[in-house]
């Protein structure tokens, strides 16, 4: 949806039970409370995503003479100060909550925090596909906070032995979501703040745990940049539903907040997160040609459910009010390469004919980089399928050499990110999802066609992105080394691990990047439904490395292509988005002086040195 973010102060932070070693964070006073940025400083971060509202909400915590802990609500714009109605109160602390919003569903504005009749307040970025009803005019965020307003007030894993209502706790609620999502959710009734993000981690959400550097707790989507230069002052939120119960402490005049981590409560859920593969070790019949009559239709039928459950996948991320959109309302972050053909002819059936599409292709050597050759290669096959559909190839270029101040910008983005591997994908994401190029036109002069290049920026609010693909159909270069070297099952832990460990390594940081052009990255590929089906077929039908390069990489994806009528995208070898675009070159350049320099240096993997 946009952007969140939470500020706590005055409160101590015990995490002991995520953190054996710890036990309580501990504040100073709020006299001499050091901060590295102040909660505007992240307001400005968020208002550089364009949000179509952006809003705070504070709440102030308090015991009264008998030790009840009790909050009050406090409007934006009218700040807490001491009074003598604070001064009686023995403890205090609190609680800010921002929210900045996209509105891309839902027929009214909405403007979060939302806060209900019961004193809860949400924020939330993400969208609601599945697991949750929601009608096509309504907003998913309201839904949602109708729905977590029902829940029960227990914090135990095991609700149900202590509760016995019939309601259900959060973590239920929020294990029902089918969809990219992170929340801050204040609950009044328990004095419990309920955060996290979903299972796979598609949204952003960072998190600074109190510190000497700076005292106080803090959740958000992003980064200021007036954090960049503080080594470990963020962390990405590891995946998953999480508790923060307020409470009057008994050892002193202080509140406490207890961290607990929960269980998905959704079995096919946990299911995902393991990650766990039926099929993986082939029988030598399973490899030969003399059953291939056979089973050309038994894979048939499963390229036929790759095929269904992407379809699927996209058109639920075309899900949008029409009142809040462009003419160009959906475009594909696009190479020209297999994943982007496929999710460029998906989304072509998916979307009204009326509409056209934005392909942004980023290049930093121009006409010559890999991707911008395969992208016009590209743009004429999916005319050939699509001719009666507007294409728009939005080629846009740059010059590393003179991006010092965005690459300072991308630095923190990309933050707690910090190497210059995910500095040159952060740029190129960056770059592309601002879609600000050119579209090549065709006029008529005397009957002689030709091309122009006119300016063009692409308004498009939602953004394809092929993330996934890879992870699940073995498409990068160690995961060939790893079959080599270790056979199936070798090559299946090396997936495995990718998968796991995504939200860490690409997820945050790319949404961040893309986040802030005023785009919401949505990615078909990480849909539950297509990873769930994507687990269910035995390995050697979605990869063969035995194959070469562009024939046994992905290879289920490769017949998902020709299936859609993309016989030359079904044959392109996999090209990583830092070298197609050719940043990566670029980088090494201007950081180490040659290729074979960065390559001896291991460049990619290396930290960055401050700008």
């Amino acid at each position: 949806m946009c952007g969140i973010a939470l500020i706590i102060s005055g409160v101590r932070i015990d995490l002991s039970s995520l953190l054996p070693d710890t036990t309580i964070r501990s504040f100073p006073s709020q006299e001499t409370e050091s901060i590295l940025f102040s909660v505007d400083d992240i307001k400005t971060a968020l208002r550089r995503r364009g949000p179509d509202s952006l809003g705070s909400k504070s709440i102030f915590l308090h015991t009264d003479d008998e030790r009840t802990l009790q909050s009050a609500l406090e409007e934006e714009k009218e700040p807490i100060k001491e009074s003598n109605r604070v001064l009686n109160y023995t403890l205090f602390g609190k609680l800010i909550f921002v929210g900045a919003t996209l509105q891309l569903r839902g027929v009214y504005p909405i403007t979060q925090p939302l806060v209900d009749k019961s004193g809860n307040i949400l924020v939330y970025n993400g969208e609601v596909f599945g697991g949750i009803e929601v009608n096509s005019d309504s907003n998913d965020t309201e839904i949602l906070m109708q729905s977590l307003n029902k829940c029960c007030s227990c914090i135990s894993h095991e609700h149900e032995d202590t509760c016995g209502n019939g309601k259900y706790s959060v973590p239920e609620i929020l294990s029902k979501i089918k969809g990219p999502w992170a929340l801050i959710y204040w609950q009044e009734s328990s004095k419990t703040i309920w955060f996290g993000r979903d299972a796979i981690g598609r949204r952003s959400l960072v998190v600074h745990w109190p510190s000497s550097k700076d005292s106080r707790f803090i959740l958000s989507s992003v980064s200021p940049p007036s954090a960049i230069d503080e080594l470990n002052f963020w962390e990405e939120l590891p995946c998953g539903v999480y508790s923060l119960a307020m409470s009057a402490s008994k050892m002193d005049e202080k509140l406490v907040g207890k961290v607990k981590r929960h269980n998905w409560t959704d079995p096919l859920l946990e299911d995902l997160i393991k990650w766990e593969r039926t099929f993986v070790e082939p029988k030598p019949e399973d490899l030969t040609e003399s059953d291939k009559m056979f089973s050309s239709e038994h894979r048939g039928n499963l390229h036929q459910k790759v095929l269904a459950a992407l379809k699927e996948s996209v058109r639920r991320r075309t899900i949008f009010s029409e009142i809040h959109l462009s003419n160009s309302p959906v475009a594909v972050l696009f190479s020209g390469g297999l994943d982007s053909m496929i999710l460029a002819a998906l989304l072509n059936q998916c979307l009204d004919p009326k509409f056209e599409i934005d392909l942004l292709n980023v290049s930093f050597d121009g006409e010559l980089a890999p991707d911008r050759i395969s992208a016009k290669a590209g743009l004429k096959e999916l005319r050939k399928i699509a001719p009666l559909r507007t294409w728009n190839l939005v080629e846009i270029d740059a010059e590393l050499s003179k991006m010092t101040l965005e690459m300072k910008h991308v630095l923190s983005l990309i933050n707690p990110s910090n190497t210059y591997m995910d500095l040159n994908i952060g740029i190129a994401l960056w770059l592309a999802a601002g879609g600000d190029g050119y579209v090549s036109q065709k006029i008529n002069e005397k009957n002689n066609s030709k091309c122009q290049l006119d300016k063009y920026k692409s308004d498009s609010r939602i953004l394809l992105v092929g993330s996934g693909a890879d992870e699940q159909c073995a498409g990068y270069g160690r995961h060939r080394t790893k079959f080599r070297e270790t056979s199936w099952g070798g090559l299946n832990e090396e997936m495995k691990l990718d998968m796991q460990r995504i939200w860490k390594r690409n997820l945050g940081r790319d949404d961040r990047c893309i986040a802030d052009n005023g785009k919401e990255g949505r990615f078909p590929f990480l849909d539950e439904d297509v990873i769930r089906i994507l687990l269910d077929i035995p390995l050697w039908e979605i990869v063969d490395l035995r194959q070469p390069s562009g024939l046994g990489d992905k290879k289920i994806l490769r017949e998902v292509a020709k299936m859609l009528g993309l016989n030359e995208a079904a044959v392109l070898p996999k090209r990583a988005i830092q070298f197609g675009s050719r940043i990566a070159r670029e980088s090494n350049r201007k950081n180490y002086g040659s290729n074979r320099a960065a390559n001896q240096a291991s460049a990619g993997t290396a930290f960055i040195h401050p700008l």
